[in-house]
């Protein structure tokens, strides 16, 4: 009676256990596409924070070109993608992954949208580690200073002004901390220089057979 009542045991608990699968399997499928949407949204938010929807019609997820993590300057870690931003068949912008990989607390991954003319429509920190309170200020929703770079390019500044002002550049740098928004600067720069170089490549316009829908 000993063996048949662990065996009646083994076999409930074998039972919960594939029914407690199944659940959680359910549950897992009912809320992926939930899970992806909701992905999908904050990334597009983003992205819309540098190039907002007036200055383009198309989805700028749908509309993207790979870039390597040995892409040169951007300091990527892993296979990343491009966004570009487009009116018509023109690309009005593109933004761009890099990482500063000298924050004072790691890598600071930031993303820097580059206007068909060369300005910077926008950079934003997507994730870092920086100190609260001092070296943190590169995110948004701690302090302005990430605006800084609106509307500056290669030019604007020249070369030796893209640094801090304690390096004598044009950057204001944050009390106590300097090291944070040096690597920001630079970051910054490399992704100008990237585009610059890859220009051709990042703003040429939607082939006609594209255009069309043909393969």
């Amino acid at each position: 009676m000993l063996g048949q009542s662990i065996t009646r045991n083994s076999v409930l608990l074998a039972l919960f256990a594939v029914v407690t699968t199944l659940l959680i399997s359910g549950t897992f499928l009912k809320t992926k596409d939930r899970i992806a949407l909701e992905q999908r949204k904050a990334e597009e938010k983003a992205l819309l924070q540098i190039v907002p929807r007036e200055r383009h019609d198309n989805s700028m997820l749908d509309d993207t070109l790979a870039v390597n993590a040995a892409a040169t300057g951007l300091g990527l870690e892993e296979n990343k993608q491009i966004y570009i931003a487009r009116q018509g068949v023109d690309a009005a912008a593109v933004i761009i992954p890099v990482t500063a990989p000298d924050g004072y607390s790691g890598a600071i991954d930031m993303i820097v949208g580059v206007n068909a003319d060369g300005t910077i429509a926008g950079v934003r920190a997507l994730r870092h580690k920086e100190t609260p309170g001092l070296g943190d200020k590169v995110d948004l929703n701690k302090a302005d200073w990430i605006l800084s770079f609106n509307g500056r390019s290669l030019d604007n500044p020249a070369l030796a002004g893209w640094a801090v002002k304690k390096d004598k550049g044009e950057f204001d740098q944050f009390t106590g901390a300097t090291i944070t928004p040096r690597a920001v600067v630079a970051a910054t720069l490399r992704a100008l220089q990237y585009a610059q170089t890859e220009y051709e490549t990042l703003f040429a316009p939607l082939s006609q057979d594209v255009v069309a829908g043909e393969p």
